[in-house]
């Protein structure tokens, strides 16, 4: 078994590292064409079906999408300052005040903005408005898991040995699964020790550690693992695919948290760069994204909670905001790169 995963490790680090070899060399501006570092699976596939055709119907240029964790887009921005290989970028909180702290973003102007009063206070930010909100969960093999899990502790039931699926901590879901399991066995977001702890204890169970989401919404596809944390939007469009898979939300919160949109500093093209997040932020395609197979949560308050989102996740921006969990990101950051080397060295499957 430990051959087979690591291979399915190799290879889910392997299409990370293809998609970054994809990446345009940009020597110049091109006038028409602005380039976004998106992340990788459903959030590709969502921007390509519905923001890309949306910006060029409404000013006729053309969008490249790059698909790249978060850490990886600050990496190749921070290597090349004055000459960014992106346009704009895409954000989870703990990247973005990295982004942020690092002079990488430029603020994104609200003064000409239809849609920017329009959201939730909480994704009102000038420095990279929240165009969606993410939230983690538990997604199980109805098919294998007869009884829905209630709670993050159930993952260790013995019923589930070997069935398990986690991702490493260079991805924002990994990393607030930790801080949450951390959180409920008394420790907190400078704290995750009972989280490694209680990891090391989950081992037995765990089938496999995925890079990244969609490298995890894999696995599940190809039946290698039953049940785990996971975004919704995820497990939404695995479903819409035909794969077993249902979402479960923990009785103690849904994790939740805002992404956001930033302007690169220096970038070729800052003005199509802002016409794109006035697009990402419209209620036309939010709405459109709030549908099936996305099911992404929207941050315009113009865009109602409907179908599987009200089923799902909450009737309506009140409720949602009573059971979203949000940690902060600021105290994460402090100790987050260290975490991720020792979960790296100590936690193997």
């Amino acid at each position: 078994m430990t051959s087979r995963l690591t291979r399915r490790r190799l290879l889910g680090t392997g299409m990370a590292l293809g998609a970054a070899g994809l990446m345009p060399v940009r020597g110049f501006a091109e006038s028409g064409r602005v380039v976004f570092s998106t992340y990788t699976g459903s959030w590709e596939e969502a921007h390509r079906d519905v923001l890309v055709p949306a910006f060029k119907k409404a000013y006729g240029a053309d969008v490249a999408l790059d698909p790249l964790l978060a850490l990886d887009q600050i990496a190749k921005v921070r290597a090349a300052r004055n000459n960014p290989p992106f346009d704009l970028i895409l954000m989870d909180p703990g990247p973005a005040l990295v982004a942020i702290g690092d002079d990488l973003v430029q603020p994104f102007d609200k003064t000409q903005s239809k849609h920017f009063g329009d959201l939730l206070p909480a994704a009102q930010d000038e420095r990279g408005p929240g165009i969606f909100f993410q939230v983690v969960g538990m997604a199980y093999n109805p098919e294998k898991v007869k009884t829905p899990p209630k709670s993050w502790m159930d993952l260790w039931k013995p019923e589930y040995k070997g069935r398990v699926g986690l991702t490493n901590l260079g991805s924002t879901l990994g990393t607030a699964f930790m801080v949450e399991l951390a959180r409920l066995q008394g420790g907190s977001e400078t704290d995750i020790e009972p989280a490694f702890k209680a990891i090391k204890e989950l081992l037995p169970s765990v089938a496999g550690i995925a890079p990244n989401p969609g490298a995890l919404a894999t696995l599940y596809q190809q039946g290698q693992i039953d049940i785990g944390p996971a975004n919704f939007n995820n497990v939404q469009l695995l479903r819409a695919r035909g794969v077993p898979i249902e979402f479960a939300k923990p009785e103690s919160g849904t994790i939740a948290f805002s992404t956001s949109i930033h302007i690169v500093k220096h970038a070729a093209n800052p003005e199509l760069a802002w016409k794109l997040i006035e697009t990402a932020m419209s209620p036309e395609v939010q709405g459109k994204l709030a549908d099936q197979p996305y099911t992404v949560i929207p941050t315009n308050t113009k865009v109602a909670m409907t179908g599987d989102l009200a089923t799902f996740i909450a009737k309506d921006q009140a409720e949602m905001r009573k059971s979203f969990v949000f940690h902060d990101w600021a105290k994460i950051n402090q100790n987050r790169a260290a975490w991720i080397e020792r979960f790296n060295k100590e936690v193997r499957v």
